[in-house]
């Protein structure tokens, strides 16, 4: 967050180049922009201390470093396309996130909810990632 000249705080605005409908927040930007680059460290450095990670159909990784191994073993060569979201304030102070788009691997594309709960420094307590897909459509992608 950062304070206006009348004291007020006022969310991290997103720069232009990546554009989520609905969502302006920088540290959902910043999530996508890492992730896109490689940049695995700086992607799990925007979680809170005990943040967490839930893949699909794993436990959740908790914690900087395990998110960090985890996106390096299983992340590469991964692009993902954020088209949408919402953003509602929580009564704990908390802000939830939803974003949807798609995530594209070499092998293959499929539509993704990610589900953020963000505290009140903008830090990422945890991310659900989730694919939108059909049962027939996920049997097609088992490796």
């Amino acid at each position: 967050m950062t304070i206006t000249d009348d004291s007020t705080p006022t969310p991290e605005v997103a720069s232009p180049d990546l554009t989520i409908e609905g969502i302006s927040l920088l540290v959902i930007q910043r999530y996508f922009e890492t992730m896109n680059a490689g940049e695995y460290t700086a992607t799990a450095e925007l979680f809170a201390q005990t943040g967490a990670m839930q893949p699909p159909f794993e436990q959740p990784i908790v914690g900087s470093e395990a998110i960090t191994t985890f996106l390096e073993a299983e992340a590469k060569e991964m692009q993902l396309y954020p088209r949408q979201g919402v953003t509602e304030n929580l009564d704990d102070g908390n802000l939830q996130v939803q974003v949807s788009g798609k995530v594209q691997t070499p092998l293959f594309g499929v539509n993704v909810a990610w589900h953020f709960l963000l505290n009140a420094e903008e830090e990422i307590l945890y991310t659900r990632i989730k694919l939108l897909a059909s049962p027939q459509e996920l049997l097609k992608l088992r490796r």
